[in-house]
């Protein structure tokens, strides 16, 4: 009987995190101006990413299942989605990690 229950406690704490995750990217989006989607994709070390960029260079990234959950999730925030092996990273990107190393956050 424990191992059906640890089968649903599993299930269960995989969907909220899969909801968690949406939620932080609603927020991300929603709350900053110019935000646009990168997929990273997978690795042998890593799983496919989202990246979302904002307008100041800001940044959050998550793991998605694939890339076409990627592009369905910037589908519905209504965002343009890039591929980072096409496109790259974008230059605000780099330039917002580079102020906040040097601020020391």
């Amino acid at each position: 009987m424990s191992w059906w229950s640890r089968r649903r406690a599993h299930r269960e704490a995989a969907a909220q995190a899969e909801q968690a995750t949406l939620e932080h990217l609603r927020r991300f989006a929603s709350e900053r101006a110019g935000v646009e989607a990168y997929i990273e994709p997978h690795t042998r070390t890593t799983p496919t990413t989202l990246v979302l960029v904002a307008l100041t260079g800001e940044w959050t990234r998550r793991r998605v299942p694939d890339a076409r959950a990627a592009r369905d999730i910037a589908r519905e925030l209504a965002i343009p989605v890039y591929d980072v092996q096409l496109t790259g990273y974008p230059r605000r990107m780099r330039e917002w990690t580079a102020r906040q190393r040097r601020a020391g956050a």
